[in-house]
């Protein structure tokens, strides 16, 4: 096998064209482009080294994908409320860095459906459409609401979660064979069962502030040529070097014949990546 590229693993970069998912392996300061490589035999070996993400310590096991332990107890990327924007403490004052918060966290939000294991609500930045949708293995998104904050965005989400699911089943997306959605049937159901709520929110950050949309649906086809049957998950800490053949990309996995793995899981892990 050729080393194509070697160096610390960072998320795989996305494009969405004519429909069709493109991804680029991004590793130390290469990027390769995958769909290329479907039907070939890949192997991709961890040398026992992570760096974070962040300061560049080394460090023997990963945080929040990619991070050391220092880091993530420290940086707002790695705060609670990432997870669960919701719970912004920006105006409480205990924001870990008020700056960074007000360059990531005040800006244009998009709340959308998606499906990718069935229908779900997320939330993301305005500037990650459609990369959002891609990293989630989703074959159908449509933007609902358009707000002017991560933390109204949250809070949008966290009432939605009544009526829909805010989680992706990894192993059903990653078999494929998902139903197609009606998805602004699923808006218009949404917006009616959570209509008080709706209201509410609206009325504590003014009607601006949340707007309902009127969006097309996207769809989204992904490089694969067989889905797995059976997911089985691969493991870089427990085989510090996986391989078979490329059967398909899609969210942030490869899947091959020998099981699936995924590779945002494992940033700032040091690896060589090989091909036929």
């Amino acid at each position: 096998m050729q080393v194509l590229a070697q160096g610390a693993l960072r998320k795989m970069r996305t494009e969405l064209t004519d429909g069709q998912a493109h991804y680029q392996l991004r590793c130390g300061e290469q990027s390769l482009a995958l769909n290329e490589l479907l039907g070939q035999r890949i192997s991709l070996t961890h040398n026992g080294t992570i760096h974070c993400l962040n300061c560049g310590r080394k460090t023997k096991k990963s945080f929040s994908q990619g991070y050391c332990y220092p880091c993530f107890t420290k940086l707002p990327e790695c705060d609670s409320c990432i997870m669960s924007p919701e719970k912004c403490h920006f105006h409480l004052g205990t924001c870990r860095d008020p700056s960074w918060g007000e360059q990531f966290c005040f800006q244009t939000h998009i709340v959308y459906l998606a499906n990718s294991s069935g229908i779900k609500v997320g939330i993301t930045r305005g500037t990650q459409v459609p990369t959002r949708w891609i990293d989630q293995g989703a074959v159908q998104a449509l933007p609902i609401l358009r707000v002017d904050s991560r933390l109204q965005s949250g809070l949008m989400e966290h009432l939605f979660k009544d009526q829909v699911a805010d989680k992706t089943n990894w192993r059903t997306m990653l078999k494929g064979g998902i139903p197609p959605l009606d998805l602004k049937a699923e808006r218009d159901r949404l917006f009616e069962a959570s209509a008080a709520g709706m209201v509410e929110l609206e009325q504590r950050f003014g009607l601006q502030a949340v707007q309902r949309l009127e969006a097309e649906e996207v769809t989204i086809d992904y490089p694969v040529l067989n889905y797995p049957l059976k997911v089985s998950s691969l493991n870089l800490d427990k085989t510090p070097e996986v391989s078979g053949l490329l059967l398909g990309i899609k969210g942030q996995y490869l899947i091959l014949d020998t099981g699936v793995i995924n590779l945002r899981k494992y940033t700032s892990y040091e690896v060589e990546f090989r091909s036929e």
